[in-house]
């Protein structure tokens, strides 16, 4: 099988912790050949889409982790799959990520997670649709809704809808005279739609990471715990990572939106939950992996590569027996 990964520049990869990485080695184990390219290596040229890629080879060394080929101009056809795993922001230019794959996906190259389904989930916005799993929310640009919102439930989180490992994210409340700040700072003086949640106190322990695999949930999460006199638990924050088994809640949240999320072709996908309540839905590039494998012995990139050979032999299945 051939795999491509679509990334952040290598070098910036944190091989000790990084998801893409555990599968990538995982990949290899099976005997797989891996290729790699970056967001702006996806082109439209002559009426077709080109992938320069570059061939990848691992070291086994965490430090000087691969080995990458020049890049050179491939057909989408020339892999079995594609692998989406570029990192947030989710800005125009991931959008027009996902139209290019969306056009490779229409030559016959399978693409993870699906190029429509990272547009139409918004990784904040999406728990809107589960609504019966969330604490109260308020999604609006307008400062005195948000304000009212706070008088409402006196602590508050404000974040924007397109942040990601813990960026910019606020605790505020009625009486904080920096509210207003806050509300001008994230809306840019009302002109971006933001997040307001009330404030979930069990956040002392732990925004739990739920990974879910071709719908069904991981046996582990990660409780990412946050450091002294501080909100956030995302481990780019500083927070603490430690692997527990899934609750019954969590697991009654993954199994619950599991089935919807496979059916969309969202294969891998990471829920945030704090205090049994879904505060994001994580489809662009989730992580904790390692963290959960080095902790408990469950290899989840495993999990992952059974459900991607899964889905590949499925759709070929299908074909045939037309």
């Amino acid at each position: 099988m051939k795999i491509l990964f679509v990334l952040d520049p290598l070098d910036s990869i944190k091989t000790y912790k990084d998801t893409s990485y555990a599968m990538m080695r995982e990949a290899v184990f099976r005997g797989y050949h891996l290729a790699v390219m970056r967001q702006e290596d996806l082109v439209w040229q002559s009426g077709q889409v080109i992938c320069f890629a570059q061939d990848l080879e691992l070291t086994g060394d965490e430090k000087v982790w691969y080995h990458a080929s020049e890049r050179s101009a491939r057909s989408p056809l020339d892999f079995d799959c594609i692998i989406m795993r570029k990192d947030p922001p989710f800005d125009m230019e991931y959008v027009y990520s996902t139209y290019l794959l969306e056009m490779a996906e229409k030559l016959g190259t399978p693409v993870f997670n699906r190029p429509a389904a990272i547009r139409d989930f918004n990784e904040k916005l999406s728990i809107s649709r589960y609504a019966q799993f969330t604490v109260p929310t308020l999604v609006t640009r307008h400062e005195s809704l948000i304000r009212d919102f706070a008088d409402e439930h006196a602590d508050v989180i404000l974040k924007p809808l397109d942040g990601m490992g813990g960026t910019s994210i606020f605790r505020s409340g009625a009486d904080d005279p920096n509210l207003g700040v806050i509300i001008e700072t994230l809306t840019l003086m009302g002109s971006r739609t933001i997040m307001v949640q009330r404030y979930i106190s069990e956040i002392s322990e732990g925004d739990k990471r739920v990974l879910v695999i071709d719908g069904e949930p991981v046996p582990y999460t990660l409780a990412r715990i946050p450091k002294p006199r501080e909100h956030r638990g995302n481990l780019a924050a500083g927070g603490r990572g430690v692997a527990m088994p899934i609750t019954e809640r969590e697991r009654e949240i993954a199994e619950t939106i599991g089935p919807e999320l496979k059916a969309h072709g969202l294969l891998l996908v990471g829920l945030d939950v704090i205090g049994g309540s879904l505060t994001e839905v994580n489809v662009t590039s989730p992580t904790c992996m390692r963290e959960i494998h080095d902790q408990t012995g469950c290899n989840v990139a495993s999990i992952f590569i059974d459900a991607l050979e899964r889905n590949l032999v499925q759709p070929a299945a299908d074909t045939a027996a037309r």
